[in-house]
């Protein structure tokens, strides 16, 4: 992978990587409330010999330096501890002592430092203050050589007094969010890359004539400024998600040759992919250019259409099946050319419903009464209610929704419907987020024809739910 795949990788999945950077700073910031607070004080010492001449003076340095590390040691020894705790009779144990007390030196200095921590600032100042008599006495003690030379080396404190820091040295905040952030970002980075490897969503519309054997009528781009208007998505009928399924209609009149393509069911894998939506765009638009246009609500387990439209969704097309009541008495109108037919209430066998007789007499009717009759079906995978619809259709619409619908899914799908001998018109990819001209959309909304013209009430052509980009 190039440095913009990684970047493209970034940019869809952003979401896991800001996940995983909120998640590890959560984490960060229960361990700095949960940690208590520890303070330090500090006490320095200055290492030196007794040697008098340069060629002494030399050796000396050299044997300072060499003893540095023996005298961290010793500060952090046992024998040093057991002192300190029966000198500063703070309660604490000579183990507790020695964990609390760390040692620094510079590579290149002969200064000693000695950092004693503690939760209370007084026990810490109290320790590291009986550390800077006693330290050097226990040198000059080790380091005693017969007189007149004196010892080998002498420590002398910097400072009288210990240093005690106001402010807690542990935890640091800033310090655990800035490590937190890092690695978070580091562990989304990796989710992100795993994530890209492993997803086998369709992301393109180029592989989808080779996976389903029918052509990509249209590229359906989300529609990102859809507002909510008493229910429906609704979206300005001059955006490019209107501008797509104008050019759907216009691919969907050539797409069955000389023979008239009158009943259509629209339908796809998996829910939530956008079958609501592009069923009501066909049929508004479909009614827009002239037609007689009959927009059916074939999911008759989970009903939708009525509550986008606006209208009684509790009488309808299982109320025609089940002779409860006649096509009239069920049909409500919408507009100019457009009519309803809800699912009405949900039966207990939906499939065998739509696998009956009247089913078949009802879809004959229609056909004789509608120029166009647009079928919203369940989807294919979880149930066997869309190929049942799909199968008394003159066409079937495959929508795949962009990086969500898989290269699986869609084959399943397509071998559902071949197994009904269900006629596939093509494929519509759904809710595509790049931009219109990445799309391959036209730039000009003349080339589909004239806009929607704006209406003063709901209902009305341009309150249509072209948009409903977030529904199923």
């Amino acid at each position: 992978m190039e440095l913009r795949d990684y970047l493209r990788v970034a940019g869809r999945q952003w979401w896991v990587m800001a996940a995983a950077v909120l998640a590890a700073l959560a984490i960060t910031q229960v361990i700095n409330r949960r940690t208590p607070p520890e303070y330090a004080a500090t006490a320095t010492f200055f290492l030196s010999t007794t040697g008098k001449d340069g060629s002494s003076a030399l050796e000396g340095s050299m044997f300072v330096a060499g003893r540095l590390k023996t005298y961290t040691e010793l500060l952090t020894g046992d024998r040093f501890a057991r002192e300190l705790a029966s000198e500063t009779n703070t309660g604490m144990t000579a183990e507790q002592i020695k964990k609390s007390i760390t040692v620094t030196t510079a590579g290149d200095s002969v200064l000693l430092t000695v950092t004693v921590t503690n939760g209370i600032p007084a026990r810490a100042q109290a320790i590291a203050q009986a550390v800077i008599p006693r330290f050097p006495a226990l040198v000059e003690q080790l380091e005693a050589r017969p007189a007149p030379s004196g010892p080998a080396a002498v420590v002398t404190p910097v400072e009288p007094a210990a240093r005690l820091n106001p402010h807690p040295v542990a935890p640091r905040p800033l310090h655990n969010d800035a490590l937190g952030m890092a690695v978070g970002l580091l562990i989304g980075a990796a989710l992100a890359v795993v994530r890209e490897v492993f997803d086998d969503s369709v992301r393109t519309a180029a592989v989808l004539p080779e996976m389903t054997g029918a052509p990509v009528l249209a590229l359906v781009p989300r529609d990102r400024k859809a507002r909510r208007r008493s229910g429906p998505f609704i979206s300005d009928s001059r955006s490019p998600r209107a501008e797509a399924l104008r050019q759907l209609r216009t691919n969907l009149q050539f797409a069955c040759g000389d023979r008239p393509l009158k009943i259509l069911a629209v339908t796809s894998p998996m829910p939530a992919e956008g079958r609501s939506a592009t069923a009501c765009g066909l049929a508004i638009l479909f009614a827009e250019a002239g037609q007689k246009v009959l927009i059916v609500d074939a999911e008759l387990r989970r009903p939708r259409l009525a509550a986008f439209l606006g209208r009684e969704g509790s009488t309808g097309l299982t109320t025609v099946l089940v002779g409860g009541a006649s096509l009239d008495q069920v049909l409500q109108p919408w507009g100019t050319g457009l009519w309803l037919l809800a699912s009405g209430h949900r039966p207990p066998n939906p499939s065998e419903l739509l696998a009956s007789q009247r089913m078949a007499d009802l879809v004959d009717e229609l056909r004789d009464r509608f120029d166009k009759v647009i079928f919203d079906t369940p989807p294919l995978l979880p149930v066997t209610d869309g190929a049942v619809v799909a199968a008394r259709a003159d066409g079937a619409l495959l929508l795949v929704r962009s990086r969500r619908t898989t290269a699986g899914q869609v084959a399943a799908a397509m071998r559902a419907l071949r197994a009904v001998d269900a006629r596939v018109l093509g494929c519509v990819f759904n809710m595509v987020a790049a931009p219109r001209r990445r799309l391959g959309l036209p730039t000009s909304a003349d080339t589909f024809g004239p806009p929607l013209p704006p209406a003063p009430r709901p209902g009305g052509w341009s309150s249509v739910a072209l948009a409903l980009s977030g529904a199923s």
